[in-house]
């Protein structure tokens, strides 16, 4: 299976990011291992750092995923046996990125790494610069307030100079940030657009190939640096549909890169071939590990838990997120109140799925079980809950835009559910923008203060404005809490016996 062998003994094989994090029940219960494993077993020598590599913490990249530290509960939360019956160990690759600091302005992993081909006795350094995409530290999933993400143009020039100072004269930009063309094939280049292609017309000459990734494109471009000479700029789609082949070719003499003699291809991954069977047997372990996760027992209900709203747009599986996020918040530091969007008025739900009593009945089960595998179809697209400043007038202006005017002059309705210590009227006689009045809103029987500061849980996409609630961008002082799956599992494991609450958060005047 391994590619490092002597028909291939100069071939470096290496990874974009976004390798783990945000895939199947199977794989993101077992804390992303199994995908290790998998990579470790393909030989993948160093990889990018993706957004979705921080879609947990910095810690759970560069001393869990990186270093197989473990944490929680061995065999509970991390740290699970692997197929070959070893404990979880550890990436056999390591992780760059050149742009992605901490607090004190340092990179959190290396910025780049070099690997060594050799050719008639002697040995040739080549260099490879990671970059994440510049808005991970405030992505949806990827919410990372301790971290800061720096220019990338800069970034990969700073640390090209000093790959080009330590004697590297090939050097390869492996960039989490791609583009798009016009093409309708894969291996082609027609008016190609996006950050990856302005990149690299701006990147230092130093670099000789680019290789890009996270916009799930497909192209194979060559595009002039700065000094006029083309490079390699490609793009290899996601999930595995394609593997590019770069083959740069080194002056014998001087280590450097003939640009005229490098090819790339991008070659597409069939299925039909047999499949591996060292990797078949890591996948068929992990999926029986997940089935027997899926059925792990969590809390009881004893009344159904649906996305159904009721008149005002209330519904009982809502209004338990809501609780869920100031629960989970709580945890952390103070928290006011709790919200989720129920019905957006722009992108997804993390209400998935409804928890009914029916439903959870299997053989040998009481009435009402929730198993694991339910609770994370119900609730969760991998995003973490966070916890926020708005003013009073802010939160209100928050709820007023679960009434938007369309463009045919139509009012769509995106309402949010709200924690169980919070109640409200609003008045759909008025117009929209003034349907609330903030002497309606009462959180802890108390009348909303618009000039006082609230702290409001609320999940990372709703809080970017992605939900369409554009006015929850106004948002100060944010703390990560866990993530949506993992906390609702949280709560379910605590709480243990769950009734629906009676819908009487919202009313409507008149």
């Amino acid at each position: 299976m391994d590619h490092r062998d002597e028909r291939h003994r100069n071939s470096i094989f290496f990874a974009d990011g976004d390798s783990f994090s945000g895939w199947p029940f199977e794989v993101d219960v077992h804390a992303d291992e199994p995908t290790i494993e998998v990579l470790n077993a393909l030989g993948v020598e160093f990889s990018s750092v993706g957004n979705h590599e921080l879609d947990v913490t910095k810690s759970f990249l560069v001393d869990h995923m990186a270093k197989g530290k473990c944490f929680g509960t061995i065999g509970v939360d991390s740290c699970f046996t692997d197929s070959t019956g070893r404990q979880f160990r550890g990436a056999d690759f390591d992780f760059q990125s050149a742009n992605v600091v901490d607090a004190k302005g340092q990179t959190i992993v290396a910025p780049y790494t070099i690997r060594w081909v050799r050719d008639g006795g002697r040995a040739y350094p080549v260099g490879f610069i990671g970059l994440t995409v510049p808005d991970t530290p405030v992505g949806s999933t990827s919410y990372q307030p301790d971290l800061k993400a720096l220019d990338p143009v800069e970034s990969a020039n700073r640390a090209a100079d000093e790959l080009t100072r330590r004697g590297v004269k090939a050097i390869v930009l492996n960039m989490h940030d791609g583009g798009t063309d016009a093409s309708a094939t894969y291996n082609n280049c027609v008016n190609p657009s996006g950050p990856a292609i302005e990149l690299a017309r701006k990147v230092t000459p130093q670099i000789d190939a680019i290789v890009t990734g996270h916009w799930h494109a497909a192209f194979n471009c060559s595009i002039p640096d700065p000094a006029g000479n083309p490079r390699p700029v490609v793009e290899a789609a996601n999930h595995g549909r394609l593997i590019n082949e770069i083959n740069l070719q080194l002056d014998q003499r001087t280590g450097e890169v003939l640009r005229d003699k490098t090819t790339s291809v991008n070659h597409a991954v069939t299925r039909d071939v047999t499949p591996d069977p060292e990797i078949q047997r890591i996948v068929d372990y992990w999926t029986a590990a997940g089935a027997r996760k899926y059925a792990e027992p969590v809390a009881t209900i004893t009344g159904d838990f649906t996305r159904t709203p009721n008149a005002v747009g209330e519904s009982t599986l809502g209004d338990l997120a809501a609780d869920v996020h100031l629960w989970t918040a709580r945890q952390n530091g103070p928290a006011d109140l709790g919200v989720i969007a129920a019905k957006p008025a722009t992108g997804s739900t993390a209400l998935r799925g409804d928890m009914l009593v029916a439903a959870s009945t299997k053989p040998g089960d009481a009435a009402g079980r929730v198993m694991l595998g339910e609770s994370w179809d119900a609730y969760g697209y991998g995003n973490p809950v966070l916890t926020v400043s708005l003013t009073g007038a802010q939160l209100d202006a928050v709820l007023e835009q679960q009434w938007q005017t369309q463009p045919n002059g139509t009012i769509k309705f995106a309402p949010l559910a709200l924690s169980g210590n919070v109640k409200y009227a609003f008045d759909a006689s008025r117009p929209v923008g003034d349907r609330i009045n903030p002497a309606d809103v009462k959180l802890d029987g108390t009348a909303l203060d618009p000039a006082k500061t609230y702290r409001v849980a609320a999940l990372a996409y709703t809080v970017i404005g992605a939900d369409g609630y554009s006015a929850f961008k106004a948002a100060t002082n944010p703390v990560r809490n866990n993530t949506d799956h993992e906390t609702f599992t949280s709560y379910l494991r605590t709480h243990k016996t769950l009734t629906p609450a009676p819908l009487d958060r919202v009313t409507q005047k008149g």
